[in-house]
């Protein structure tokens, strides 16, 4: 139980099971020492309370710290929230003491442009400082955003995996006894989910035809029916847990280890190009190839909109037509 000061404008933040004391006043957070009992926090906080303090009141710390107590941020989703966490306290742990309304439109892409060889991580670096940003206008610490239109980098192709990709897959999963990698491969291609659903899949939820998932991120409860080859997989499993992708009797395999083994196979068969949300488009597409309408596609897949499943259908179209029109050609001749 986090302890409770006495003090005005004293407040606690627990962050990863440590408390750190923040003196809070007018919507600013300055960070003071660790230990409440201590001198040296006395002294802090009256220095500060009666405004004697030449501190920066205006840091990415207290910034962070402010912006994980609005209802914005406490609104998001778990995942999400973990997911913006991540990232704020990358920036916290390098910028802590430095003062935000210092940041530039250089500086941004500068960090921005650190992360260049893990794209996800630049972007998100990109995003963050402008939630930031927006927060310390709210707060009247600075008028503008600078990491406003500053331009994301492009990474992998959200598209479907060629063929010889998904044989080359399977093939090294099976040759390296890869369970989880293959487990997570045959649970995406089948069911047509994002792998943030796939980890959290139990086997409860699979009554040895349909398996129910409830999307995290549309919230949409959805029964999908496993085609033959993904039950097949799923019989012949040991389970190992409650979850399908057991770390233990009780947890999953987080989503990023999930990635990371998965990413290891990627970079072995050359297919670094192609991420693992690639696999929930080679369902909608064979779907699509299979001559499935757009609703029987969006019931397998869960799209809230129809505007993917329209693009998938249309290319599965365009390949069908070519078929056609070179065999009319041919016979022709």
């Amino acid at each position: 139980m986090v302890k409770q000061m006495d003090k005005p404008f004293v407040v606690p933040v627990v962050r990863k099971g440590r408390t750190y004391w923040y003196f809070r006043r007018a919507g600013k957070y300055v960070r003071l020492p660790d230990d409440p009992d201590s001198q040296a926090f006395d002294t802090a906080y009256w220095s500060i309370r009666s405004g004697k303090a030449n501190i920066t009141q205006t840091t990415f710390d207290a910034l962070i710290t402010s912006y994980y107590q609005t209802p914005r941020f406490k609104g998001l989703k778990a995942s999400t929230k973990a997911e913006y966490r991540r990232t704020l306290e990358l920036i916290r742990e390098k910028n802590a003491r430095k003062d935000f309304t210092k940041l530039r439109r250089r500086d941004v892409i500068a960090a921005r442009d650190n992360y260049a060889d893990t794209w996800r991580k630049a972007n998100a670096m990109v995003e963050q400082l402008s939630i930031l940003a927006n927060h310390a206008i709210e707060l009247e610490w600075i008028t503008s955003n600078p990491a406003s239109g500053v331009e994301k980098l492009k990474g992998g192709e959200y598209e479907p995996w060629p063929e010889a990709k998904l044989e080359a897959f399977e093939t090294y999963c099976t040759g390296n006894d890869l369970s989880t990698a293959l487990t997570a491969y045959h649970l995406c291609i089948g069911t047509g989910q994002r792998i943030g659903d796939v980890v959290k899949m139990e086997w409860e939820h699979f009554d040895g035809e349909y398996v129910e998932v409830v999307q995290e991120k549309t919230g949409t409860r959805v029964w999908i029916y496993c085609p033959s080859r993904l039950r097949t997989f799923l019989n012949n499993l040991p389970r190992r847990g409650r979850y399908v992708i057991a770390k233990n009797l009780t947890q999953p395999v987080s989503k990023r280890r999930v990635q990371f083994l998965v990413q290891e196979v990627r970079e072995a068969i050359a297919a670094k190009k192609f991420v693992i949300h690639g696999w929930r488009y080679n369902a909608a597409r064979e779907l699509a190839e299979a001559g499935c309408s757009d609703v029987e596609i969006q019931s397998v897949t869960g799209h809230k909109t129809l505007a993917m499943v329209q693009k998938y259908r249309a290319q599965a179209n365009q390949k069908r037509l070519s078929k056609s029109a070179q065999s009319r050609r041919t016979e022709q001749k």
